[in-house]
């Protein structure tokens, strides 16, 4: 199996970072590479602390590779997120059980879906515990230094929203991420890039508040024009 998996890998490189290059900067091969890194980083934690470990590091490095391949934010018309991964192993000559099986770890890996169903996601890494390694991966490249330039990035690219309004997503979303980690050194890194988050929107609402002065000054002339 090991052999097998060795081998799909450099195929599902050259098709993901194609896949990845259409999208913009908050959603690219960078972040791919980087959750694949951090899923190594945990894995390698979690080996040192727990040598009988049965976590397979060729199942978390392909889920980590294809874990945004049918994210639905990007999804084009004709595919099918529940299918995407699954065919595309088959076709690469992957048997069905293993595409199958990294189809589920990279739907378990969605925020939303665990919003919806958090038991069933628990479930999931029950069965499949590399589940819990590239969701925490994922996850930590949301928040931190990286999460703060991703969210402004995704916040020009695809919302209307203004600087201001992506900062709302801090409370909506990026400060829970802590409180979601499944891996205790995916834990120990969310502390760390959280307290960055706190720290950035500390500092935010410092610098914006001359936009509150300039406020008060433009009433002041507009006020003065009125009859």
């Amino acid at each position: 199996m090991a052999t097998l998996l060795e081998g799909l890998i450099p195929k599902v490189v050259v098709y993901v970072e194609d896949y990845m290059g259409k999208f913009d900067g908050s959603h690219d091969f960078n972040h791919i590479k980087r959750v694949v890194g951090l899923s190594h980083t945990l894995y390698g934690s979690i080996v040192k602390a727990t040598p009988d470990s049965k976590l397979d590091i060729n199942i978390i490095t392909l889920s980590a590779l294809l874990h945004d391949v049918g994210d639905r934010k990007y999804l084009k018309p004709g595919e099918d997120s529940n299918t995407l991964v699954r065919n595309l192993l088959i076709s690469f000559g992957a048997p069905e059980h293993l595409a199958a099986r990294i189809q589920t770890i990279c739907a378990g890996v969605s925020y939303t879906s665990e919003m919806k169903d958090p038991a069933y996601v628990l479930g999931l890494i029950e069965f499949y515990p590399e589940l819990a390694v590239v969701q925490d991966a994922d996850r930590l490249d949301a928040i931190g230094a990286v999460g703060i330039g991703r969210l402004f990035t995704y916040g020009g690219a695809r919302t209307s929203l203004d600087m201001q309004g992506s900062i709302a997503h801090f409370d909506k979303k990026l400060l829970l991420l802590e409180t979601m980690m499944k891996t205790e050194p995916g834990l120990l890194l969310a502390k760390e890039r959280t307290e960055i988050l706190k720290q950035f929107a500390y500092d935010w609402e410092h610098e914006i508040a001359v936009q509150r002065v300039a406020d008060d000054v433009l009433d002041g002339f507009a006020a003065s024009k009125r009859p």
